[in-house]
């Protein structure tokens, strides 16, 4: 029995008595119709109520004569509400025929028994979008070429991602092929949203890629939630828009993970994935994954870790967008039209006009990755104190208030323009390598302004009097502590006093350096300045006490001598300013990830908001 496709008008679909009348919009199909194909999986996400058949319409009345669909048999009563909502969807959804059909699984109607209307089960008939799911792409070891081949990319579609190359390295061609699909999944998202759906189940399982129309299918969308309809009522329409926000924040967190795992296929490991939700169901700030992944990864995984080198590309942009995708306010999480709109989704074709955030958050990127180079020599420095300084200018985090918000936490030093060792033939009295240098800021009290600093130093003492090549020697820590209080200040910046003698040397061709750089045309108009200021607005720091306590595993802490050695050596290679605290005088720049404290000397000090470590008992696998 076949029933012509009637696509009505009406949004909301009056309940009916009968199951013919409720689905009287799509064909109503017989099971002897079908030539069921020797092919069966169980459903999308491993779910028991469902099983997947391929088969062959062979009634030749049937306008899907000789036509491969899918199957999926409905057992539990929750299995077939999905299949009767994802009909019920359709007729919502169809009137935009086009978009419908790229986007989304076609659902052509519904199935039943010969001998029986109701035999305890529904059976959902939708089309058929080639085997794979995106899931199952990104498990296989040749997935990249083999996806190539079956989406058959060409000119025209390295111009759908703003592209001006096809093919060349790995990681510029997995960039496109992310590109590509995530600007799809975005319109299909978004084709809901707009239509005042939520799909609120986007997995890689759900996603298939069709090698027919190559557009990415979003599923059956068999738990798509309506938005609630609007009301004459303030109160009403308040909660529908909060509703509207909560479902779409939802939505877009899923879109979060599914970039993650398509980006950094590591993620695809159920362990790994588990620490990578730890991280953000515990508060931790999307900003900071990249500090995450970076020590959870192991970097001589089989795919030389790509994805890595694909979200640092742009200035960061990937890490950005991927923030803004898993924001843990749902208020700030980024929209489909402007993720479509990142430069992270757009090529080098494409003119995108970065906002002042993005800017700022590339300056901050763009600093750490020339530290990470670690070759530091004098353009390096140059080009680092030029970002701090243009970091410093953009700080929108200059009143203390703010500060008391975002200081706290614990943060990792990586840079300071102050003094540089590197690799000399001085020969030490003691020889130390020294390893994470950590700051550690508390408040004391949320009624007051008094801030706790810990400055934890790390290093390991070599035995001998050479170097020896196994580098495994005597563990030790020192540790300083000093309270601050957090005052507001100024910092004199460009515009000094016209006595240069007062002036360190050096200082007035740095000045008149950052001040030609900034007034060219690459930052002009960048920064949103029509005269550079005087001074900045920073955060003082007035410090108390220092109390400095040192420990050294044996047989080396029984030596007094040694340990002045290893103290004067940790003193002569880290910062003063970290030895010392009371040497910090100001903060210039901090936001979620970033830090900037100024010394005395008026060197900076450049940090990252280090990453805890997820306690094994805390992580569980998770499934998205």
């Amino acid at each position: 029995m076949v029933l012509p496709l009637d696509f009505e008008e009406d949004d909301n679909p009056i309940a009916s008595v009968s199951v013919d009348e409720e689905l009287d919009h799509v064909i109503k199909f017989d099971i002897a119709d079908f030539q069921i194909c020797d092919r069966v999986s169980v459903g999308l996400g491993g779910r028991g109520d469902e099983e997947v058949f391929e088969a062959v319409v062979k009634n030749d009345i049937s306008p899907f004569y000789n036509t491969k669909l899918v199957l999926r048999r409905l057992n539990s009563v929750q299995a077939q509400r999905r299949g009767k909502r994802a009909i019920q969807v359709l007729k919502k959804l169809a009137r935009r025929k086009l978009l419908y059909h790229s986007y989304s699984m076609q659902v052509h109607g519904y199935a039943c028994s010969s001998e029986s209307d109701d035999d305890g089960s529904f059976t959902l008939v939708h089309g058929y979008h080639g085997s794979f799911s995106l899931k199952h792409w990104l498990q296989q070891a040749d997935w990249l070429p083999t996806l190539e081949a079956t989406l058959a990319l060409d000119e025209e579609s390295a111009k759908r991602v703003g592209d001006d190359t096809v093919g060349g390295p790995a990681v510029s061609r997995q960039l496109r092929i992310i590109r590509i699909l995530m600007r799809d999944l975005l319109i299909g998202v978004n084709y809901l949203h707009s239509h005042g759906l939520a799909h609120t189940e986007l997995r890689v399982e759900n996603i298939h890629i069709s090698p027919l129309d190559r557009h990415i299918k979003v599923g059956i969308l068999g738990n798509a939630a309506d938005f609630s309809e609007n009301s004459m009522d303030n109160h009403a329409v308040d909660d529908d828009n909060l509703r509207r926000q909560m479902m779409i924040a939802f939505d877009m967190r899923c879109v979060g993970f599914i970039m993650a795992k398509m980006v950094v296929r590591e993620l695809m490991d159920p362990v790994i994935f588990s620490k990578f939700k730890a991280f953000l169901t515990q508060g931790n700030e999307p900003s900071c994954l990249r500090e995450f992944l970076l020590q959870t990864l192991n970097k001589t995984s089989a795919s030389g870790n790509a994805g890595l080198q694909i979200l640092d590309r742009n200035w960061g942009a990937g890490w950005n967008l991927l923030s803004l995708l898993l924001a843990s306010r749902p208020s700030d999480r980024i929209r489909c039209l402007e993720a479509l709109r990142h430069p992270f989704l757009c090529g080098p074709r494409w003119r995108v006009d970065p906002s002042m955030d993005f800017i700022r958050w590339s300056l901050g990127s763009t600093a750490v990755r020339i530290i990470e180079e670690y070759i530091y020599g004098q353009q390096q420095r140059t080009r680092v104190a030029h970002f701090i300084e243009l970091m410093e200018m953009l700080n929108c985090h200059s009143k203390p208030k703010n500060w008391l918000n975002l200081l706290p936490g614990k943060w990792r030093l990586l840079y300071c323009t102050g003094r540089h060792i590197g690799l000399t033939f001085r020969q030490p009295p003691a020889r130390v390598l020294i390893g994470n240098v950590h700051l550690t800021v508390n408040r004391t009290s949320k009624l007051n302004t008094s801030l706790s600093f810990k400055s934890d130093i790390g290093f390991r003492v070599l035995v001998g009097n050479e170097w020896p090549h196994d580098k495994a020697g005597v563990n030790g820590k020192l540790q300083v502590n000093s309270l601050f209080r957090l005052m507001s200040g100024r910092r004199l910046y460009l515009k000094q006093e016209k006595d240069t003698t007062k002036l360190p040397l050096g200082t007035v061709n740095a000045q008149d350096s950052v001040m030609e750089k900034v007034s060219g045309k690459k930052w002009g108009k960048a920064l949103p300045f029509e005269e550079f200021p005087s001074s900045l607005r920073v955060a003082k720091l007035v410090s108390s006490d220092v109390e400095v306590s040192i420990s050294i595993d044996r047989p080396l802490s029984q030596n007094v001598k040694i340990a002045q050695d290893i103290v004067q050596e940790v003193r002569t290679q880290v910062p003063p300013e970290m030895f010392d605290l009371s040497k910090i005088v100001c903060g210039t720049y901090v936001d979620q990830r970033l830090l900037v404290l100024r010394g005395v000397n008026g060197s900076a000090l450049f940090f990252t908001r280090s990453s805890p470590e997820i306690p094994p008992q805390q992580v569980a696998i998770f499934f998205l």
